[in-house]
């Protein structure tokens, strides 16, 4: 049975458990799935030339999933009949490690490819989760979401790079 469409778990992460979850809820609706796209995040090795040892991710669950949820409402505004997911990863998370995965479906490629690509810039811009880098000389923290949800310029800067 497929998980929730948007969560925020501490379990590694499965791109096709979410993209199941996507098919099966966009199969009923408008003209149903004819493209599933995805996005999966990965921990790097290194990041402005330091070696990354791990991160660690931080997020406040209920406001997470709720930010994550309006992200799908507003992909759907966009891109009527796209459903999509989106789950993050909190904890400890190793180089090569998934941190995010987001599915997106549409009748046809085009929306699904522009959902899935607003959903991760709407992610970096308003979900509030952080990420806390490690590396072999030090660490820092990573400043996370910086916009409010109802900034409609932040929206559109999201909007056109989905469609660049």
């Amino acid at each position: 049975m497929p998980g929730p469409l948007v969560a925020v778990v501490t379990s590694p992460l499965s791109v096709e458990k979410l993209s199941a979850g996507v098919e099966a809820a966009a199969r009923v609706i408008g003209e149903g799935c004819g493209a599933l796209t995805s996005f999966v995040g990965v921990v790097r090795a290194s990041h402005q030339g330091r070696r990354v040892r791990y991160l660690e991710y931080e997020a406040f669950v209920p406001l997470a999933e709720k930010v994550f949820r309006r992200i799908a409402d507003e992909a759907g505004e966009d891109w009527p009949g796209t459903v999509l997911g989106i789950v993050h990863r909190t904890g400890r998370l190793e180089v090569g490690e998934a941190s995010v995965v987001i599915v997106a479906s549409g009748a046809h490629r085009a929306s699904a490819f522009a959902a899935c690509r607003y959903a991760i810039e709407r992610v970096k811009q308003i979900a509030p989760v952080w990420k806390h880098e490690f590396f072999e000389d030090g660490d820092a923290w990573v400043e996370g979401a910086t916009a409010d949800p109802g900034d409609e310029s932040a929206r559109e800067e999201a909007r056109r790079r989905a469609c660049a």
